[in-house]
C-alpha cells in the first residue's frame, strides 16, 4: 500500500465517522420537531421489523409536530405502540390515518440529559477517529519495515495523519457546540 492511499483511506475513514456522529446527532431531541426523531424505530409489520421510515411518510407541518402518514393503514397501530415503546417521552396521537406527534417542551432536566447524550456520541467518534489514526500508522510502519518507504516518509506520513485526526476532530467538537447549544436554547 503506497503512502498516499494510507492517508486517502484513512481520511475516508475519518469523514464516514464524521458522518455517523451527525447522523447520531439527528436523533437527539431538541425544541424542534425532526422526522429524524421517529425515523428509525423499529415497529413490527407483517411478521418482522421495520423502520417506521420504510413504513411511512414522516413530516413536521409544525416547529413541534410530527406527522406520520402509514401507507398501509394496518400498520398504524403497531407503529403508534413503537413510539410509545421507544421511551421518548413522545405522546402519539391517533387520527383516522394519520400518527400526530405534538412535541412537550423540554424541562431542563431533558435538555441536561440530552446533552450528555450527545457527549458520549461525540466521544465515540473521537474514538473511532482515534482508532483511524492507530491503524494509519501500524499500516505506514508495515510498509517501511518492508523496505516501500523511507523513515522519513513515515514520519512525514504520521504527521499528516496527525494533522488530519486534529481537522476531524475539531469538527466533531464543532458539530457538539453546535448541537449542544441548539438542544439548550428554550
Amino acid at each position: 500500500m503506497a503512502l498516499d492511499d494510507v492517508l486517502l483511506d484513512a481520511e475516508e475513514k475519518m469523514i464516514k465517522s464524521e458522518q455517523h456522529v451527525e447522523h447520531e446527532f439527528s436523533g437527539v431531541r431538541t425544541g424542534k420537531a425532526s422526522p429524524a426523531l421517529v425515523e428509525n424505530i423499529q415497529a413490527e409489520v407483517y411478521g418482522s421489523m421495520m423502520r417506521i421510515k420504510e413504513l411511512a411518510n414522516i413530516s413536521t407541518p409544525e416547529a413541534r409536530m410530527i406527522m406520520i402518514q402509514p401507507w398501509d393503514q394496518g400498520s398504524v397501530g403497531p407503529i403508534e405502540k413503537a413510539i410509545q415503546k421507544a421511551n421518548l417521552g413522545l405522546n402519539p396521537a391517533v387520527q383516522g390515518k394519520f400518527i400526530r406527534i405534538v412535541l412537550p417542551d423540554l424541562s431542563t432536566e431533558q435538555r441536561e440529559k440530552f446533552v450528555k447524550a450527545v457527549k458520549a456520541m461525540a466521544e465515540n467518534g473521537r474514538i473511532a477517529i482515534r482508532q483511524i489514526r492507530r491503524d494509519a500508522i501500524e499500516a505506514l510502519k508495515k510498509e517501511s519495515k518492508s523496505g516501500g518507504i523511507s523513515e522519513d516518509e513515515v514520519e512525514t506520513a504520521e504527521e499528516e495523519v496527525q494533522k488530519l485526526t486534529n481537522q476531524y476532530i475539531g469538527k466533531l467538537d464543532a458539530h457538539l457546540a453546535a448541537k449542544e447549544k441548539e438542544i439548550m436554547k428554550v
